[in-house]
């Protein structure tokens, strides 16, 4: 599974979402690549799941991955939450 992480310039927040992404992953045993990346860049990355806020996600649904907005990008429940809801629509 790939997840990307997704802010506006893509060494921001994404980075530090992608590093709360990491320790959750690390935690639940998930096997997963991460990477971060600004929206422009986004669609063209192939991915299973994108992981970003509220204004990016409505940009980037419609696509091959499925978005899942995070509001606290350093909370590992609500991106723990985020995964576990992914994986069990799968």
């Amino acid at each position: 599974m790939k997840i990307l992480c997704v802010c506006g310039m893509g060494f921001g927040s994404s980075l530090m979402l992608k590093m709360t992404v990491d320790k959750v992953i690390q935690k639940k045993g998930i096997d997963a690549e991460t990477d971060a990346t600004d929206i422009g860049t986004a669609g063209s990355i192939a991915c299973d799941l994108i992981l970003t806020n509220n204004e990016f996600a409505s940009q980037l649904e419609g696509g091959q991955a499925e978005v899942r907005a995070v509001l606290n990008m350093a909370s590992e429940d609500e991106v723990g939450k985020a995964i576990d809801d992914y994986l069990a629509s799968k």
